[in-house]
């Protein structure tokens, strides 16, 4: 597996004593939670916005954080038009780095044990319709027929985002030893670090069979390393390029809804329910740390069963 990008340190017109419980706390983030580099800038920036807030108010220390400093900062966030989503993601950052102050000494009691938070409105995710999504890669599969190590890798990474429902980090973060042909699974680390096997159909391991045999040998260049996906020049893909190239063939589908690799993942969680398979299990194969974030997707599919039944039932 690839390494994670190491988190960048946040710099905030603070006061020494809050700039330092801050350094420290981002220190906590990376080495002893092991989170991700992008999750602890997400996180070490909401609190430094929070500090800063709370140093306007005349605070002067960590220890004096209070509710009432809590909710006034998000007060301030809502007047500034952030989204519901938004508001929710930052009184969470709040409550942990309160609960974290708490139980190091750090402040005598937990200033955002009560802070509630704004419901998040999830909105349903665009999906492809099963026909829609063999069109996609029917349609990639065609542009493939010349050979080209670029077309006969797009295929591969499609029929894999498609089979497994990874997510696009997880895509370029493979490497060859992730993959077992005998098993027909993928290794994959996850939000976390955490690792989870996935299984993947007979198009997929295909498709990757023959990007290993042809297409990756002509791309391979000095660098590559034990990457699986590799870009233009050879070495490992970036997610960018991934996003362009799933945007790009999704326009090749009439009707399609313009979705990225996300909206692939969405799609092969879709697909799985209405196929039949448990909330439990996908739950596993998707990678979610809640069932309620899976349970996301039942919604979906009861949309597509409800508009089913009107258009087929006489009595709908």
């Amino acid at each position: 597996m690839s390494a994670q990008t190491p988190a960048e340190p946040v710099e905030a017109g603070l006061p020494e004593p809050m700039a330092r419980v801050l350094g420290d706390y981002e220190r906590h983030l990376a080495a002893e939670r092991d989170l991700t580099g992008h999750t602890v800038r997400a996180y070490v920036g909401d609190v430094a916005g929070l500090l800063e807030h709370a140093s306007r108010l005349g605070l002067d220390g960590v220890d004096e954080l209070d509710l009432r400093s809590l909710r006034s900062w998000l007060a301030k966030q809502q007047s500034l038009g952030l989204s519901r989503t938004t508001l929710a993601r930052r009184a969470t950052a709040a409550r942990v780095f309160t609960a974290w102050l708490h139980r190091t000494g750090r402040a005598a009691h937990d200033a955002g044990a009560t802070l509630g938070s704004p419901k998040a409105r999830r909105p349903l995710p665009s999906v492809l319709r099963a026909d829609e999504a063999e069109e996609l890669i029917r349609a990639a599969a065609e542009l493939a027929d010349d050979g080209s190590p670029v077309g006969v890798r797009d295929v591969a990474m499609l029929e894999l985002l498609y089979a497994t429902g990874i997510r696009v980090g997880e895509l370029v973060g493979l490497d060859l030893d992730d993959v077992d042909r005998d098993r027909d699974v993928v290794r994959v680390l996850g939000k976390g670090r955490k690792e989870r096997t996935v299984p993947f159909g007979r198009p997929a391991a295909r498709a990757l069979d023959r990007w290993l045999a042809v297409g990756r040998p002509a791309l391979r260049a000095e660098g590559a390393g034990p990457a699986l996906f590799l870009g233009a020049r050879g070495r490992r893909i970036d997610q960018r390029a991934v996003r362009a190239l799933v945007h790009r063939r999704i326009a090749d589908v009439p009707g399609a809804p313009d979705i990225g690799p996300h909206g692939l993942r969405h799609t092969a969680a879709t697909h799985l329910l209405e196929g039949g398979a448990d909330l439990r299990s996908v739950q596993e194969l998707l990678g979610h740390a809640s069932l309620a974030t899976t349970q996301l997707y039942t919604h979906v599919t009861t949309d597509r069963l409800r508009a089913a039944y009107r258009q087929a039932h006489p009595r709908a």
